[in-house]
């Protein structure tokens, strides 16, 4: 059996989508922290039972008779949150072997380092070396930066048709569809062992490239306009942005300044069988379903 954590999250949910393509449901189980959540997948044939990252005991439940596990990576919102993220996985893994899982399986980053500037990062990497001292077979999924996340970026630009932002770097956006799709055919055909090459997209774009790209869909003038980082901070507290939020999005700036997201590679490609969705492409399905 094959099981998925977060099943009723963004991620989890897509991937499950994707295996149901793939596998006969009743091979398929989710560890859901809310199963009432996940009552349309029960339906379809899907097993589904709470497992908390925080609870080793509701995951040993929703492990039972797993042969592969999907670990979700949990979310942290800074680096204050490192310690307790790592944790949620050691349990996790820990748990699975417990089990008796045969192989585990972890959503990760192309950007995974000790030493990112960016807090999430260093989240991976350490679940990355939590995984090679467990003993067990396992693929560590490096996902390229989720477009959705850029989309996020723009959301303000595209009301007031300027993107302000500190100095940035190219980033391999990819589209979770894609992800969750090769995520799936990796799981059900058995493909990548270890830390797998960078999954991403077809190109890496900075917020100029966006912001361009963005004027073209829109048919209007979207301006990126470079602000130092004092500034971009002060923006964000004038606007009652945390404190701990604006230190994760400069973050994801610095780390972009190092070329850490800028990685593209031909494997997501190869897995999902077509090109990649490009940042256009999610874009335009992003602006037709706000119209729709």
């Amino acid at each position: 059996m094959i099981i998925v954590t977060g099943a009723n999250g963004k991620v989890g949910r897509v991937v499950v989508e994707q295996l149901l393509m793939r596998v006969p449901a009743e091979e398929i189980g989710v560890s859901v922290r809310d199963p009432n959540q996940a009552q349309e997948l029960r339906e379809r044939g899907v097993r589904v039972r709470r497992g908390d990252y925080d609870d080793a005991e509701s995951l040993h439940h929703a492990f039972e008779g797993a042969s592969q596990v999907l670990i979700v990576s949990s979310g942290i919102m800074g680096e204050a949150d490192i310690p307790h993220g790592i944790q949620q996985h050691q349990t996790a893994i820990d748990t699975a072997k417990r089990a008796g899982v045969t192989r585990v399986l972890y959503t990760s980053h192309i950007g995974s380092s000790p030493t990112s500037h960016f807090a999430p990062m260093i989240h991976h990497a350490a679940t990355e070396k939590l995984l090679k001292a467990s003993g067990m077979a396992f693929t560590s999924l490096r996902n390229g930066y989720y477009a959705a996340s850029a989309l996020l970026l723009i959301g303000g630009a595209i009301k007031t048709g300027e993107l302000i932002a500190p100095e940035d770097g190219p980033v391999a956006w990819t589209a979770h569809s894609d992800l969750a799709e090769a995520a799936a055919a990796i799981i059900s055909e058995q493909k990548l062992d270890g830390i797998t090459p960078n999954l991403t997209g077809s190109e890496a774009i900075d917020m100029e490239g966006i912001a361009s790209i963005a004027s073209e869909v829109l048919g209007r003038t979207i301006r990126r306009i470079v602000v130092s980082d004092e500034e971009f901070r002060d923006r964000m507290m004038a606007q009652g942005v945390s404190e701990a939020s604006i230190d994760m999005r400069m973050g994801m700036f610095l780390a972009s300044r190092q070329g850490d997201f800028a990685q593209v590679d031909p494997v997501l490609a190869d897995l999902i069988g077509r090109p990649p969705k490009s940042f256009r492409e999610v874009l335009k399905e992003s602006i037709s379903q706000q119209q729709g």
